[in-house]
């Protein structure tokens, strides 16, 4: 087998593996507490621990989201996830508007952040204070926070603000 050949069939089995980690199972919702990595005391990092306390709603079995919480803590959020199967009321609730959903959810600041939305956007998000519901990123982008790949490549993707009436404007460019 050529060496083209191989290496699209292991970015197929990537792609598979990764749609089937964000499948909903069966499973009963439980909420677990992560909190965020030890920083030392006069570091910008311990600035970050002053962070609002983040809350992620995903299903179960989506590895993936687990990636993106991983990137949250690391840059000083403490997160709160919930699993759960059926994220739709949540997402009608939070107002997540029509097609601009993703596998996860999150609460921040009076804040929703919508799908593998790098920190430093939630970050700027939290420091303006926009009048807005919070920061949409559709789909789940290659390259974006959770969603990396083993060789560095990033599909260009747009990090959207989602007002108060649910319309949407560009807010960062990835």
């Amino acid at each position: 087998m050529n060496k083209y050949r191989l290496n699209h069939l292991a970015w197929m089995a990537l792609a598979v593996a990764g749609l089937g980690a964000c499948t909903q199972a069966a499973s009963p919702t439980q909420s677990t507490v992560a909190p965020a990595a030890q920083v030392a005391p006069g570091t910008a990092e311990a600035t970050a621990a002053a962070l609002p306390r983040m809350t992620v709603h995903k299903t179960p079995t989506c590895g993936c989201c687990g990636a993106w919480i991983d990137h949250v803590q690391k840059a000083g959020f403490t997160v709160d996830v919930h699993d759960m199967d059926d994220l739709g009321p949540v997402k009608a609730r939070l107002g997540v508007p029509f097609a601009k959903g993703s596998c996860h959810t999150a609460e921040v600041g009076g804040y929703v952040i919508e799908g593998h939305v790098p920190a430093a956007d939630i970050k700027r998000l939290l420091e303006e204070k926009p009048d807005a519901r919070g920061l949409v990123l559709p789909g789940m982008p290659m390259g974006s926070p959770g969603m990396e790949v083993p060789d560095g490549r990033q599909q260009p993707y747009t990090v959207e603000l989602v007002h108060r009436d649910g319309t949407t404007k560009p807010f960062a460019q990835h």
